[in-house]
């Protein structure tokens, strides 16, 4: 039984790391603190690490990380890990986008409530004796324009409570469908609209480059003079030098902030100092439900990825369930062992792999491409450094073109896969099919129509459509006690070129390759292993 071993790089609620600990297949190692050196060497023995924010997982980080094939982030956010270079080496990158839901968009309302009611402040002044209701005068939210940025998970629950406080909704949002729109009851509009028009601004947006400073000077000088700004995101998906000219200067009446570009936030830092801010400790998954609900989130993500192959949460890969996986497996063995074929049929250095799919299942062409790639690319770069993850930037970064296309099905085949490898006008194709909807078979070879099962050691013979090759070459393959399990001939036309596919049991001598190449009328002969 394989046993995978698990670095615990920060706290976790022990409860919610049990979807591994009490599996026997998972070894857990638990160390805090971890940098540098001390992380990077940490992580080298290990299938998974899971982080929650402290823990940054660098390119450095990784530079070990020969077996790692999982990080998992406790949490929504992967800013602290580098995707980029976790993709490149074929690690993929889960996280817990639900865990901590709740939690965060209840911090957010809870934010605009203390700082529409001065609660801070006011607690402040209790705290000190005094009996001041004259200084703490609020607001309402009541009849007031709330206007999300992003409203994903987080925001569509800070909508509904939104709503509840009898205010009105309104959204940016490029992904929010207007059917998601009727049931959240928001209005959609332009980032603009939201700018211009709300009292309040709530933002719930991953740190992008595209994000990494929306809110800016110009962003700020739009907004109405009693406008709110509620973060509880990122810290610098605002410009902060901005935002505290803003308030310093009265151009908007205040923000509610719980992240900041630079945490902890230094103690002299002037948000501190200013009475129209008010300010946590990036406290949104700070609740003992969420620290629990993204800890077995993100535990049982790791164990069906290393046990099921299941990257329903992975953001660096096909988001490919558990059931779906299982259901997609022929195909994706189909796929990878095409590929393997066409790149044996490669004379040149390749710039070019296209991959078309002919069937029903909408979300296939993305993991079939990748399957189609690592086949392709095994041989050059090691069986163990291209896979699901990876495959596409390994291909474009040794300068190799991707071509991904979906079609209707293809004749009577239910789901049919292409791989076309190609230099200029030179191109090898190779395609099957899975026959019955559950056989896989290899349907063609270049030019050749064939019908050949996908397994074991495939021998592969051009030769001139003459009477006595198949008589000569299975003499030869007997005579050196290789056994044939089948042979299959196709040719275009009498008397032209022919193709046989031949499986055979084990691996052909190189001698014996080299005698059936010199058998006469044969052309060509090689073999492919496709275990």
């Amino acid at each position: 039984m394989p046993r995978y071993r698990v670095l615990i790089a920060d706290n976790m609620s022990a409860e919610g790391l049990a979807p591994l600990a009490r599996d026997s297949r998972f070894e857990l190692i638990q160390m805090n603190g971890l940098k540098g050196e001390e992380l990077a060497r940490a992580i080298e023995p290990c299938d998974a690490v899971i982080v929650r924010s402290s823990t940054r997982i660098t390119r450095d980080s990784l530079r070990y990380a020969n077996r790692l094939r999982v990080i998992g982030r406790a949490g929504v956010g992967v800013d602290n890990i580098d995707v980029a270079a976790a993709t490149e080496r074929g690690i993929a990158v889960l996280n817990a986008p639900s865990g901590n839901t709740l939690s965060a968009a209840e911090l957010s309302f809870a934010l605009l409530l203390s700082f529409a009611r001065r609660i801070p402040a006011a607690d402040r002044s209790m705290r000190a004796g005094e009996w001041d209701r004259k200084s703490f005068a609020g607001f309402e939210l009541y009849g007031k324009t709330l206007g999300l940025i992003g409203a994903g998970r987080i925001g569509g629950e800070v909508a509904r409570r939104a709503r509840a406080f009898g205010m009105h909704v309104i959204v940016s949002d490029p992904y929010l469908s207007e059917e998601r729109a009727a049931e959240l009851d928001v209005e959609r509009v332009s980032f603009d609209d939201v700018i211009e028009q709300a009292d309040v601004i709530s933002l719930h947006v991953p740190l992008t480059e595209a994000t990494q400073g929306m809110i800016g000077a110009a962003e700020l000088a739009r907004m109405k003079r009693n406008a709110v700004i509620v973060n509880a995101a990122r810290g610098e998906v605002i410009n902060e030098d901005d935002l505290l000219k803003a308030l310093q200067d009265g151009t908007i009446a205040g923000a509610a902030l719980d992240v900041f570009a630079e945490e902890p936030l230094p103690a002299d830092h002037p948000f501190r100092s200013l009475p129209n801010v008010v300010l946590t400790p990036h406290l949104g998954a700070q609740t003992a439900e969420a620290q629990h609900s993204v800890a077995v989130e993100i535990s049982e993500g790791v164990r069906r990825a290393l046990i099921d192959h299941d990257m329903t949460s992975a953001v660096n890969a096909p988001a490919i369930g558990g059931d779906e996986m299982r259901r997609l497996r022929p195909l994706l063995d189909l796929a990878e062992r095409l590929g393997r074929l066409a790149a044996l049929l490669t004379n040149e250095p390749i710039t070019r792999i296209a991959v078309r799919y002919g069937g029903p299942n909408e979300t296939a062409m993305r993991p079939l491409t990748c399957a189609a790639i690592a086949g392709v690319l095994r041989d050059v770069v090691g069986s163990s450094a291209v896979n699901l993850v990876n495959a596409i930037h390994v291909a474009e970064s040794r300068g190799i073109r991707v071509e991904r296309t979906r079609v209707g099905t293809h004749g009577s085949d239910e789901e049919f896969i292409e791989v076309r490898l190609g230099k200029g006008d030179a191109e090898v194709r190779t395609a099957g099919a899975l026959v019955a909807g559950r056989h896989p078979r290899i349907v063609r070879i270049d030019r050749f129509r064939v019908v050949v099962h996908p397994s074991g050691t495939l021998l592969i013979i051009r030769n001139r459509d003459v009477p006595g090759v198949i008589g000569r070459v299975g003499t030869m393959l007997g005579s050196a006690g290789i056994n044939i399990a089948e042979y299959h001939q196709a040719r275009l036309q009498a008397g032209g070129e022919a193709l046989a596919a031949v499986s055979v049991d084990g691996r052909i001598p190189d001698d014996v390759m080299e005698a059936l190449r010199d058998l006469p009328d044969v052309i060509d002969a090689r073999q492919v292993e496709l275990s």
